[in-house]
C-alpha cells in the first residue's frame, strides 16, 4: 500500500488558535495571587476541566466550578473569562495555508476541547470550513493522547496512519501519534510547522 500522504490533521489550541498577548493572563494570575502556571492549571488541568474535555460536563458547568473555587460571583466570573481569553488570536495565515491543502488533501481538526469550541470556530473565530473533518474530544468522549481518538480521526478521513500528518504543540500528543505510525509534527511556530508539513508532503509525493 502506498504511503503517500492523503491527510493533514491539526490541533486547535496552541496551533491555529494561540495566546499571542500574555499580559491579560499574567494580570489575572497576579490579581488572584496565582502564578501563570497556576492559573493555567486551574482552567485547563483541574478535575473539572478534564471532565469538560471528555464531555462529562459542559463548559458552563466547568466555569461555574472554577468560579466557586475562586469565590467569584457571576459578574466576576464573566470578567475572568473575558480577560483569560483576551490575548488569544486565530492565525489567519496558517488557516489560509490549511485551506490551500484542501484541493489535494483531506484536512482535519483534532482538538481536546470543551462544549463551546465548535461554536467559537464557527462564529467568533470562523475557520471550521478549513477542515473537511473536525473532532472535538467533548463530542466523542475521548481525548488525546488516547490512541482511540486518533484512530477515530483516521477513520473519518479514510486513511491509514502512514498516510496522515498530525500537528500539535503538546509533545505527548505528537509522540502518541508517532506510535501509531502517523507522521507527527511538534508545533513550535507557524513557520516551522508549515515547513515541516511541506517537507513531509514533498518526501511522500
Amino acid at each position: 500500500m502506498s504511503n503517500k500522504i492523503k491527510a493533514v490533521i491539526w490541533d486547535m489550541g496552541g496551533v491555529i488558535l494561540r495566546t499571542e498577548d500574555w499580559k491579560y493572563r499574567t494580570q489575572l494570575a497576579e490579581f488572584y495571587n496565582l502564578t501563570l502556571k497556576g492559573i493555567h492549571d486551574l482552567v485547563f488541568n483541574s478535575d473539572s476541566a478534564k471532565r469538560a474535555t471528555l464531555g462529562e460536563i459542559d463548559e458552563k458547568a466547568h466555569w461555574k466550578n472554577l468560579g466557586e473555587q475562586l469565590g467569584l460571583n457571576q459578574k466576576e466570573l464573566i470578567d475572568f473569562q473575558k480577560r483569560f481569553w483576551q490575548g488569544d488570536q486565530l492565525d489567519q495565515d496558517l488557516v489560509g495555508f490549511i485551506r490551500s491543502l484542501q484541493t489535494d488533501l483531506k484536512t482535519g481538526l483534532l482538538s481536546n476541547a470543551w462544549s463551546g469550541a465548535r461554536a467559537v470556530l464557527t462564529d467568533s473565530k470562523p475557520c471550521i470550513d478549513a477542515f473537511h473533518f473536525s473532532v472535538f474530544s467533548n463530542e466523542v468522549g475521548l481525548a488525546k493522547p488516547n490512541p482511540a481518538i486518533y484512530r477515530y480521526m483516521l477513520s473519518l478521513c479514510e486513511v491509514q496512519p502512514t498516510e496522515a500528518i498530525f500537528v500539535d504543540d503538546a509533545i505527548e500528543n505528537v509522540e502518541a501519534a508517532n506510535l501509531l505510525g502517523i507522521h507527527g509534527v511538534h508545533f513550535e511556530s507557524a513557520g516551522q510547522a508549515v515547513s515541516s508539513v511541506e517537507a513531509l508532503l514533498k518526501d511522500e509525493s
